[in-house]
């Protein structure tokens, strides 16, 4: 299975916010879509970060509410790992559970075409498993 085939399931949506926008306006963010990162892009388009809950939490202990007020910029991820429509879903599940990162954003064409989480990733590969399940009973009652 291929990144594209979870993708035309979920859909190419991508939550962006601006690196300039303020952790207040991220947790906004997050709470109104009801996700739990966000891709950080100047133009919806380009990757400047990640950024997720778990960023916000980690300095929110650190640094207090203070950091509400601070741009996206200071807490998000920049360098950040991508994938292609074409990859494998297999490889990005072992890659995302060795590095435990939890979202992907996903470039073609030199631009972002999707996002997809590990929750994305491990539902695709139950499903391929379901859907062996029911080949294999179906030869066996045949």
């Amino acid at each position: 299975m291929r990144i594209r085939d979870i993708l035309h399931g979920k859909g190419n949506s991508v939550a962006t916010v601006r690196p300039d926008s303020t952790v207040r306006e991220l947790l906004g963010t997050l709470a109104e879509l009801n996700i739990g990162a966000v891709v950080v892009s100047p133009d919806e388009a380009a990757i400047a970060g990640i950024v997720s809950e778990r960023d916000v939490v980690r300095r929110l202990h650190e640094r207090g509410a203070a950091l509400l007020d601070a741009p996206v910029s200071e807490i998000m991820t920049a360098e950040v790992r991508t994938c292609g429509p074409e990859a494998d879903v297999a490889e990005l599940r072992k890659t995302m559970t060795e590095h435990r990162i939890r979202h992907v954003p996903v470039v073609g064409g030199g631009r972002m075409v999707g996002l997809v989480s590990i929750g994305d990733v491990v539902k695709s590969a139950i499903d391929e498993l379901e859907t062996e399940r029911e080949h294999l009973v179906g030869y066996l009652h045949g």
